[in-house]
């Protein structure tokens, strides 16, 4: 059973686009994550300080403060609640708009971001939540200002479930990118539609999903390291 096993593998014919396929989905999922964390760290850093319980008491800055928590909240409600093969396909235009493209890695990126960047914005602003309530009062009470209290309290106090936060949203990216496959989208997802499904090449098929689970397993296991390190920091 093993020597045919080792045999099946020696025989596939797809190793070079299998590693191409391994490069391009860790291309488009690293690039995705970056931005993501960008926008989705000032989104949630702004859900977070316009909230109700952390309004300013001033009228004028409490009524600008309501409605951007309000816009903000409704556009990341709005772009959670659409699946992502939908959206895909949605935003096609303005990706080609963006990077000239919809197809291969440098297309899929766009609408990786635009799901994923709401989604880690939400984590954001609950993380932020749980953050100790003292540290926040010391800092007022201190006189500093918004930006010293994010990047003085905040972001320190956070770092460990932030970490977390990345984690889970870098693993909700990799199965993003293999749905991309379906409009090309490039990666390991386009090879599993491409000759998993449309040439009905099981082997294809188990390699990509083996590949794509191994790479799960690395994030996540490095993820709760980098975890567990800050927060015995």
């Amino acid at each position: 059973m093993i020597e045919k096993t080792w045999s099946d593998l020696r025989a596939f014919d797809y190793w070079p686009e299998i590693g191409e396929g391994t490069l391009d989905t860790l291309a488009m999922t690293g690039c995705a994550l970056l931005f993501t964390v960008i926008i989705g760290l000032l989104i949630g850093t702004l859900l977070f300080l316009t909230s109700p319980a952390h309004r300013s008491a001033r009228p004028a800055y409490k009524r600008v403060q309501v409605w951007v928590y309000q816009l903000l909240s409704f556009a990341v409600n709005v772009l959670r609640s659409i699946p992502f093969l939908i959206l895909l396909i949605l935003i096609i235009p303005a990706t080609r708009a963006m990077v000239g493209t919809s197809l291969g890695v440098r297309g899929a990126i766009p609408p990786l971001v635009i799901a994923s960047a709401p989604f880690f914005a939400r984590l954001v602003e609950s993380v932020f939540r749980e953050v100790e309530g003292g540290v926040l009062e010391t800092c007022r009470a201190i006189g500093a200002t918004t930006r010293q209290t994010v990047f003085w309290a905040l972001l320190p106090e956070a770092s460990a479930p932030l970490c977390a936060a990345i984690t889970v949203t870098a693993i909700a990216l990799i199965g993003y990118s293999a749905m991309a496959g379906v409009i090309g989208g490039g990666g390991l997802g386009d090879l599993a539609v491409r000759y998993g499904y449309q040439r009905f090449d099981t082997r294809v098929m188990l390699v990509t999903v083996a590949i794509l689970v191994l790479i799960v397993q690395i994030v996540q296991w490095g993820g709760d390291r980098l975890v567990a390190r800050l927060a015995h920091r």
